[in-house]
Order: C-alpha cells, then structure tokens, then sequence
C-alpha cells in the first residue's frame, strides 16, 4: 500500500465552489476489486474525455456499520487504505460522505440535487446494475436515469465482473479470504489481499525492529481464516519475505491471538520514522494446529519455511 496525495473531502463544506465538471461513480468501494477498477477505468476515461475531474464518492463508516451495527461486514479495506486504492485506479478526487442519520434519510432526488449536481456539477455518473440509494434504498437505475433527464446528466449502467468463472463483489472477497481462500481472493481484488497495522509493543519491538519475529497490533478489521500463511511484510520501504501465524497459538496454553510474523530475509530497521506495517497474504500454508510440544512445533516451523523461501524462490 502507498499513502495517498489525492484531494479527499470529508464533507461537502469542503468541496471548492468552482469545483467540476466531474464524472462520478458512487460505492462503498471495499477492497476496490476488479469490478470497481472497471468502472472507475471508465469513470475516469470519460473525464478526459470531457475535461472534467474523475470523482470517486464513498462512505464513512460503511452503511452497514451505521444501519445494523451487529451484522456490519469487517472490511477489505479501512477508509485511508480505500482512498490510497482509488487513487492507484487514477481518480481525480474523493468525497468520503458521513453515513449518519442525515445521509441516510436524505430521498434520493434530494441526495442528486445536493451532492452530484449543487456540489459536484455532474457531467456522468458511472454505476453497476445493482445501484441502490437514498432513503430506504428507495432508488435504482431506473430514477437516477428520470433523475439524470431532469439535471442533465448522461447514465453509463455496468453490468458484473467475472474472472475464472468468479463473480466479482466485495462481499464474495471476503468469503474467501475469511475462509482462507487467499488465491481466489487475489483472483477478484487483482492483487494480494493486504492489511496496514503498527507493530505491538514488547517482545523486543521499540524504535528499532531488532529481532526476526515481529507481532501486529490488534487489528479491528477482515484478517484471513486462523493459519500459517506465506506473507510479504514491508517496514519504512524496506521488504521483507515472512512467514505469519493468524491465531491463538494453542500449543503454548491459555488462548493469546495474534499476528505473529517470522522474517525470513530479516535485517534490523528502524520504525522511529515509520511505524505503520504492510503485510500481504500470498499463500495458506496450513491451518493452526495445537501440537503436543514445542519440540514438534518448532519442527513444523522448519517446514513451514522451507516451502516459503521455496515460493520465493519460484516467484521471483
């Protein structure tokens, strides 16, 4: 993950008033997967096409978490990864809009007026076939076309992405890698599945990560199924090629969840200046098992690097 220079409003106070012409897509944009890159290509294409900045707007927190907190999905990506991907995909800008009970009770024709045509100046608006917004998700494709009549702006409809026979969609993401499936995941997002963390305190991490092993700070959102995986960690620029346990670590007693990495490649790095963690998945290993002893163990740690420094070595 990169950090991001793109413009981001986190209100529409923020948004200047001679901003636009824009061409938008609207999205939760978890994970900005392949279906969203398609769109955004288009959204994004077509502004240059017109003269006009490419808008991404997106939510904070999801809608989910705000409308049925208890069933709210954990998500790919936090907002300032979200905002760092669809910068990668080449958007001009981000409006980031407060799920709260304002926006939430807005009608549909209310949230078109104010938001895409008052502050955005809409030229187009690029959806997939599902788009539902407004109060009660009380409107579709259907009336944001009524809609785009009345205030002069062109609808382009996209329909699902498929790759390997996959339909494409956040929540279909989140399956796999909950499930461990790390190869279908990087099949539909388009690359391996990545969090951003700051390593834990203790167990020799200060402002200097001076020993091999290195644990995550509790992390609140989507981490794969409990297992062994292949993982590549990068540290203030520096990569580093690892091997991380995601789970209790049964075998030393009492449960103590974790996110434990082994480096690999492993040379001392200075966090004072860089303290924030990119670690991606690559490959499960194997699932987490409780093992008679630490002597059995520590041999299945062998293994277990040694068929990773092999994917290295093969992925080069």
């Amino acid at each position: 993950m990169t950090s991001s220079t793109i413009p981001t409003f986190y209100s529409l106070r923020e948004i200047p008033a001679d901003f636009g012409p824009s061409v938008a897509a609207i999205g939760n944009f978890d994970g900005v997967h392949r279906g969203h890159q398609q769109i955004l290509s288009a959204v994004v294409n077509e502004a240059r096409s017109l003269n006009a900045r490419a808008v991404a707007i997106t939510f904070d927190p999801h809608p989910e978490k705000f409308l049925r907190p208890t069933a709210a999905p954990l998500l790919l990506s936090p907002i300032a990864e979200r905002v760092g991907l669809l910068d990668q995909a080449g958007i001009d800008a981000v409006l980031v809009l407060p799920f709260d009970e304002a926006l939430a009770t807005l009608p549909a024709r209310e949230f078109v007026r104010r938001i895409l045509v008052d502050a955005l100046h809409l030229r187009a608006i690029h959806e997939g076939d599902n788009f539902r917004f407004g109060r009660r998700a009380e409107a579709g494709i259907t009336e944001l076309q009524a809609f785009g009549a009345e205030f002069g702006f062109a609808i382009h409809v996209h329909g699902p992405v498929s790759v390997r026979g996959l339909e494409v969609s956040s929540s279909a993401i989140r399956e796999r890698i909950a499930a461990g499936d790390l190869t279908r995941a990087r099949w539909m997002l388009g690359r391996p599945f990545v969090i951003r963390s700051t390593p834990a305190r203790g167990r020799g991490i200060g402002t200097r990560l001076l020993v091999p092993t290195i644990n995550l700070a509790p992390y609140s959102e989507l981490l794969p199924a409990f297992g062994v995986y292949v993982t590549r960690l990068t540290v203030g620029g520096r990569c580093f090629q690892a091997v991380t346990n995601v789970g209790n670590r049964p075998t030393f007693g009492a449960a103590s969840f974790a996110v434990e990495s082994h480096i690999l490649n492993f040379e001392p790095i200075d966090l004072a200046d860089q303290p924030s963690i990119d670690l991606e998945f690559l490959l499960r290993l194997r699932g987490e098992v409780q093992w008679p002893s630490t002597e059995a163990l520590k041999a299945q740690i062998f293994k277990d690097v040694a068929k990773a420094q092999r994917f290295f070595r093969l992925t080069r």
